[in-house]
C-alpha cells in the first residue's frame, strides 16, 4: 500500500528498469494483451491474438522509455514483478505518462496510486511542468484513477485512433 505521500511501501518496491529487460517486457506484453483483449471483446465480442499483440508492441515500441527522456518503473511486490509505468519527455516542458499497468492478482494494494505518484515525480525530475496521458473510455479503471488524482481532461494532442479522452496535470517540482 502506498502512504500518504503516494509512495509505495514494503512489500513493495518500485525502481527504474530497462524496458528491454525480462520482466518489463513480460509486464508490457500483459499490459497489451489486457487492453488489446478488452478492446475487442467490446468492438469484436473475441479476444485479441498472438499476432495482433506483436503488432501492438511493435507499433507502440517501448524504447523511448529510457534515459536520457525517458523511464520505465517497475513495480514489485515481495520481489515479483507486478506493475509497471513508463514516462517519456515529448518536449522540454511536456512528459506523457505511458503504459501504466498492475498484474489483476496485485490490483487493489495501492500500486496504482503508488506508481501514477513515482511517474509524476519521474516526470518532474526529467524537467517536464506537466505530465500528459491518452486512455479509452471503456478503461474505466483507469479513467477514474487520473480524475481522482487531479488530471484534467484536455484537448487532443495527438491523433491516435484509440485514444478517446486526454488529461493533464502539472508535475510536482524535484526536491532541490
Amino acid at each position: 500500500m502506498p502512504d500518504s505521500a503516494g509512495t509505495l511501501r514494503l512489500p513493495w518496491t518500485l525502481a527504474a528498469e530497462p524496458s528491454g529487460c525480462p520482466d518489463a517486457m513480460a509486464l508490457l506484453r500483459a499490459y497489451y494483451t489486457e487492453v488489446a483483449d478488452r478492446y475487442y471483446e467490446l468492438h469484436e465480442r473475441r479476444r485479441s491474438t498472438a499476432a495482433e499483440i506483436e503488432q501492438g508492441l511493435a507499433e507502440y515500441p517501448s524504447d523511448c522509455l529510457g534515459p536520457p527522456h525517458g523511464v520505465l518503473l517497475v513495480a514489485r511486490h515481495g520481489g515479483t514483478a507486478a506493475g509497471c509505468a513508463g514516462v517519456r519527455l515529448l518536449d522540454e516542458r511536456t512528459a506523457e505518462l505511458k503504459q501504466l499497468f498492475v498484474r489483476p492478482a496485485h490490483r487493489g494494494l495501492g500500486a496504482a496510486a503508488g506508481l501514477l505518484t513515482a511517474a509524476e515525480r519521474a516526470a518532474g525530475e526529467l524537467g517536464a511542468e506537466r505530465i500528459r496521458l491518452d486512455t479509452r473510455l471503456d478503461l474505466v479503471e483507469a479513467v477514474a484513477l487520473y480524475r481522482r488524482h487531479g488530471y484534467r481532461e484536455i484537448a487532443p494532442y495527438h491523433d491516435d485512433p484509440y485514444a478517446d479522452v486526454f488529461f493533464e496535470k502539472r508535475t510536482p517540482r524535484p526536491a532541490p
